[in-house]
Parts: C-alpha cells; structure tokens; sequence
C-alpha cells in the first residue's frame, strides 16, 4: 500500500497537478509554504493543464478513471478546456495489445478466434477503464462487438480500494465526517466495482433491462450472445447510433433535442421507479441515439457493469421527497426526512425545513441551464451537517447517476425544466402505486402465494390456538414451580436463622474464657465495634 501512496503522489508530481489549485484561494500561510514546495522543481512541460489531468488520471488506473469519467460530464463545473479532454477517458483510454486480446478470447471461449467467428478486428473500436471492444463477425453474419476485460486490473483495483478504505478508516475518526458514514459507502462502491470485473454479472443485466423496455418508444439495449459470453469475455449486438455527446451531428440529422432530454429524463424515473432496477453508469459514452425517426429519437444504452435497485422503503421516500421539493413544501421534507431516520433525533421539523428552503427556494423556478446540482448539493451538505444527517449508502449510485442525467441533459437541450417533466411522472407513480391500481397489481402479483396460503388458514389458525394454550400451560407450571421453590426458602429461613445463632453462642461459650480476658484489655470502642458485628451475625 505504501508502494501505491508513492507512485500516487509522483504521479501527482509528474504532471504538476498542483498547478490545478488556485493559488489566491488558499490559507495565507499555506500559500507561504507552497512557495518551498519540491514539487515547484519539476517542470510542468507542454501538456495543457486538461491533458496532464486525463493523462494523470489514466496512469493512476480505473478508479481514477472512472473520476475523472463523471467529472466530464459535468462542463458547468469544469472549464471548456478540461471537460473536452476528460471527454476522452469515456472510451479513448490507452488499449492493451490485440493479440493479448485475442489470446484472451480464445482461453475464455476454450476454441479458437477462427472457430468462434467469421472475422475478427484485432485493433480495438474503443478502449475504457476497465475493459475494451473489439468488432466481430459471426458465422451467421451477424455483427457483434466483443468486450474483454483488462488484464490484470483486479490487482490494481484491489489496491486502491484498500487506499480507499484506509482514507474511509482515517475519516471515521473525525466526529464531523462519521455521519457521511465513509467506510458503508467504500464497500458499496467494492462491491459495485468488482461487479464490473464479471462479464457474466453486465450480461445477466443487460438482458434485464432489455426486458424492462422491451417494445419501448424511449430505449433499446443490444441482444446478449450468451453461448459466447463468460466471466472475462462478453459478445453483444452491434448497433450502429449516434454518441449522445456529439450534438453537432444529432443536429444535422434533424433529432429533436427537446424530446431527446424529456425522455432521457423519463428514461431515468421509470427505471428507479417503475422497474427498481437503473442504469448507474450512464456518462455520454455508454449512451446513444438511434438513427432512425429523429423526430421520435430513441436512446441506446450499453455497459450495463453498473446497475442499482432500492428497497420499497426508499423508493416510497424518494418518491415523496422528490414531490414535495417539487410542489416546494418543505415541512413535509423535513417531516419525511425525520420520519426515515436520515437525520439526528430530536431535530424539529419546522428548524431544518426553514434551512431546506433557505437552500433550495432560489433554484426551483429556474431551468436547468440556470441551476447547477454541484451547488445545491453543496448546500444540502453543509445543511445536514448542521443537523447530523448521515449520508446514505444505499443512494449514493443513484446520486451519482441523477448528476450524470444532469450533465447530460445540460448539453442536449440546457431550457430542460427538469421539475415539470419529472413532476407529473411521480405523481402518476404514487396514484398507481398507493390507489387501488396499485392495490389490485400487488394482489395479483401474491395471489400464487396467497392462493396457497388460505386453505391452510384454519389449520395455521387452530396451531396458533393450540401453541397459546400450550405456553399458557408452560406459564402456569413455571408459576407453580416458582411458587414452590419460595414457599421452601421461607420454610428453611427460620431453620438456617437457628443454626447461625448456635453456632455463634458455641463459639462465644468455647472462647469466653480467652474473650474475657481480651475484653479486659481493650478500649471501649473495640468493645462497641465488637459488639456491633456480633450483631449484624445474628441479624437476619
């Protein structure tokens, strides 16, 4: 671990991204310090400030690039300069050799390429952090791509979660950062990570989601080739769309970019809570836009590594919460938060809604181009530090996913009102999800188990029965045993009070001669205290 803190710092000194800092918004006497630094001596080079970063970032491994990946999509925080290089980490990361590759793919598959397919491209289509593609061809001249997995990444990422842990370790020490719950939320991210590492885990939840939008006008995810696909080799459907991000070129084919936003948004909602089941790595390079109809533009979703679910108990919540920001009633915010526990006991409703609205009430009439999240969040948190709120483990994927949807929404279309577009979709979700709609599905969806169930209700009601009556016998047996065994101390007390007092007035007749004789010598108060304990021995 200490190797890895070494070559995280060289690297950090490699590529001068200290000179990153603003210098002017540093303590006086850190910016003095600065002045002696080491690190001054090395020479920042050519490289713009935006590709030493994606340059750092790439040497650093996949946890770095993954950074550096959500970071890209969020152009309202970064200059035009960075976000355009950081744009590259998405699929331009630097490949591994094609024929490690191949030799890969024929170890994983136990045939060889030419068995496996028709043709095979050894040169990469794109390369990302922890895997790349290569396009195929099968015998039945179908196209597909080919994903496999780095090798020997699990090793690197192994190392940088136990950096990730012992930070997480460190902070938990701090009384301010233990309510962010800092070591919960390094083990989801694990757990979500190495997820990523078994092709077999993205293939199983890209047919999934391919089922949950099955026939939809919003998303259309690529066929899996499961006879092909193992743990570190996938092959999927080739599709041919437009990146997300390549705005330049959905304009020219006439896409409308209001409708693409709307829908991104609806695409979002309906899969956190429609189908408690969403798409948690969704930068603008595992998206695009279908060529067809750019009237009716439909998204095609791939890399589905990151998936995320909720329990009912949270999506109920988040659904609430969500409806009451939007129809701006914080009271009710507040009432939830505290209800769920999410915030520290004994917090008064009206105090921390009157913080919420402080932090929110100027950013909800606006639209999305004049609304940044980074800002706002950065509100929330300093609010729910106020009043010890811990962060959630269980909705940290979704964040980062909602700033994703954020950032993606920003460049296709920034006049996006993202309240009236989610509004009436969680309003239509809670009417179906509480009214008698929702009460007829769920009775559909256990009437199996119920069916089997109430025929054995008497028999269950007649067991019940027979177990009250049987702990009723058990009770009055444990009474009447214990009703005994107090009646016999009582009987033996006087017995054991008798035997005490004689065997103290034996001992005071064997030694009354020597106790004579000692009493004659001594004060009187050892012949009180004397006095006393013979006392307490007779006393019951």
């Amino acid at each position: 671990m200490s190797l890895r803190l070494f070559r995280i710092a060289w690297t950090v000194s490699r590529y001068r991204l200290d000179s990153l800092v603003p210098q002017d918004r540093l303590p006086p006497v850190i910016r003095w310090l600065w002045r002696f630094a080491p690190v001054r001596l090395i020479p920042i080079g050519d490289h713009s400030r935006g590709k030493r970063l994606r340059l750092a970032l790439e040497s650093l491994g996949p946890i770095f690039v993954k950074f550096g990946q959500m970071l890209s999509t969020r152009r309202d925080l970064l200059p035009p300069d960075i976000a355009d290089e950081l744009k590259r980490l998405q699929d331009q990361v630097p490949p591994f050799p094609g024929e490690t590759a191949r030799a890969m793919v024929e170890v994983e598959l136990g045939k060889t390429v030419e068995e496996a397919f028709a043709a095979f491209e050894t040169e990469p289509m794109a390369s990302a952090s922890i895997a790349q593609v290569h396009a195929a061809e099968l015998h039945s001249g179908e196209q597909v791509v080919v994903k496999i997995i780095r090798p020997g990444i699990d090793r690197i990422m192994r190392e940088d979660i136990g950096l990730l842990y012992t930070f997480a370790r460190l902070m938990r020490r701090i009384p301010e950062a233990r309510r962010l719950r800092p070591v919960e939320v390094v083990q989801d991210y694990e757990a979500t990570l190495f997820d990523e590492l078994d092709l077999n885990k993205e293939a199983a939840n890209t047919s999934q989601l391919k089922r949950n939008f099955q026939g939809s006008p919003l998303l259309y995810v690529p066929a899996i080739h499961w006879s092909l696909t193992h743990r570190q080799v996938m092959v999927q459907e080739r599709i041919t769309g437009i990146p997300v991000a390549d705005i330049d070129a959905l304009r020219a084919q006439g896409t409308d970019l209001k409708k693409l936003a709307e829908r991104g948004v609806e695409i979002f909602f309906t899969q956190v809570f429609r189908d408690n089941f969403f798409h948690a790595d969704m930068h603008p390079g595992n998206i695009f836009v279908s060529r067809e109809n750019p009237t009716e533009p439909l998204y095609i979703a791939i890399d589905c590594g990151i998936v995320g679910s909720l329990t009912r108990e949270d999506q109920d919540y988040l659904a609430r919460n969500l409806l009451a920001f939007f129809r701006q009633d914080y009271y009710e915010v507040a009432v939830l938060h505290i209800e769920s526990g999410w915030v520290g006991e004994g917090t008064r409703a009206n105090e921390f809604a009157s913080a919420i609205r402080a932090v929110c009430e100027p950013i909800l009439e606006k639209p999305l181009k004049d609304i940044s999240f980074g800002q706002v969040l950065l509100g929330l948190f300093q609010t729910a530090r106020r009043f010890n709120m811990e962060v959630q483990p269980q909705l940290v994927l979704l964040q980062k996913t909602l700033l994703n949807i954020e950032g993606l929404g920003r460049q296709l279309y920034p006049d996006l009102d993202l309240w009236s577009t989610a509004k009436p979709y969680l309003e239509r979700w809670m009417r179906e999800r509480a009214g008698p709609k929702g009460f007829w599905k769920t009775l559909q969806k256990h009437a199996p188990e119920l069916a089997h169930q109430i025929p054995e209700l008497p028999v269950l009601a007649h067991q019940a029965l027979s177990d009250r009556e049987q702990q009723r016998r058990l009770y009055r047996q444990q009474t009447e045993a214990l009703t005994g065994l107090e009646a016999r101390f009582q009987r033996a007390a006087p017995r054991a009070r008798r035997l005490r007092l004689g065997a103290i007035l034996l001992a005071v007749a064997l030694a009354w001669q020597p106790m004579l004789g000692w009493a004659e010598q001594q004060p009187w108060p050892v012949l009180v205290a004397a006095g006393l304990g013979l006392l307490l021995l007779v006393w019951r």
